[in-house]
Order: structure tokens, then sequence, then C-alpha cells
């Protein structure tokens, strides 16, 4: 299983990404945990996560959370963002964990 997290100033203007991507999930039978919080609570929480998907509007914290885990950090494109691409967005996440060299 997959542990996808999104980050957001608050954790909120992910939610909506957050239920089409496990949608997505559901559909294609991917097994994943997809959850949202702010950069401040994720700051806590990065080691319980496989990837680590930052809102656009957030791009600048990504080096500061790279430099606080070893776990993939990467800003989610304005493209996939500002529509809720569900599948687009899971894509990229499991991209994201082959290029770490995860399994899932």
């Amino acid at each position: 299983m997959l542990r996808i997290l999104l980050c957001c100033s608050a954790g909120m203007s992910t939610s909506m990404l957050v239920s089409k991507m496990q949608a997505a999930a559901r559909r294609e039978s991917f097994e994943c945990k997809i959850e949202a919080m702010s950069i401040a609570q994720a700051k806590m929480e990065l080691d319980k996560w496989d990837v680590v998907m930052v809102g656009p509007q957030m791009g600048f914290a990504v080096k500061e959370l790279q430099a606080v885990t070893d776990k993939p950090v990467e800003v989610i494109p304005p493209q996939i963002y500002a529509v809720a691409k569900g599948p687009d967005a899971i894509k990229m996440a499991q991209d994201m964990a082959k290029k770490a060299g995860l399994s899932f």
C-alpha cells in the first residue's frame, strides 16, 4: 500500500484532490492511503508517509520539507491541482515512489 500525503497551507484546499485521488484509486483497484494536512502538521508526521505532494501555492516549502526527510517531496503541477485531476495525481505519486525505489 502506498501512503500519499498532500500538503497545503492549512490542509483544506487539497481535500477535493484527495477525494478525486481516492475515487481514481478505487477504480484502478490501487491500494493506497491518501490524506491532506497543513505543512506544519506534515513536518511532524513525514516518516509515516511514502511520498509527499505539495500544493502549488506552497511550492516554496518543498526545500524545507526535503531538508527534514528522505521521502520524495514534489510540487503538484497546477494543471493537476487546479482541476483536481485524481488519476493524474495518483500517477504522479506512483512515479515518485518508483523513482525513489519504493515498492507498493
